[in-house]
């Protein structure tokens, strides 16, 4: 089991995870968080990953998907 954490929830979401429990959809509102935690973390990782393609600047003009694709594996490859 892992670290237990206390949180304070404002009224509306207190209500929003008891509301999700008591739909059956989460057995409790750890695994309610818990979601929540994993959504957030993904969203924060796909927000990265757009940043370093905005960075990483405009592809060149006719170059396709698999070039770009190719290119990509070569730098991440090293070759």
């Amino acid at each position: 089991m892992g670290a237990k954490i206390s949180i304070s929830l404002t009224d509306e979401h207190a209500r929003l995870v008891n509301e999700a429990v008591a739909s059956g959809d989460y057995a409790s509102s750890s695994e309610v968080i818990r979601e929540a935690l994993r959504d957030w973390r993904g969203k924060r990782l796909l927000g990265q990953l757009w940043d370093e393609g905005i960075a990483s600047g405009h592809a060149n003009e006719g170059e396709t998907i698999a070039e770009i694709k190719d290119a990509a594996r070569r730098r991440r490859s090293g070759g």
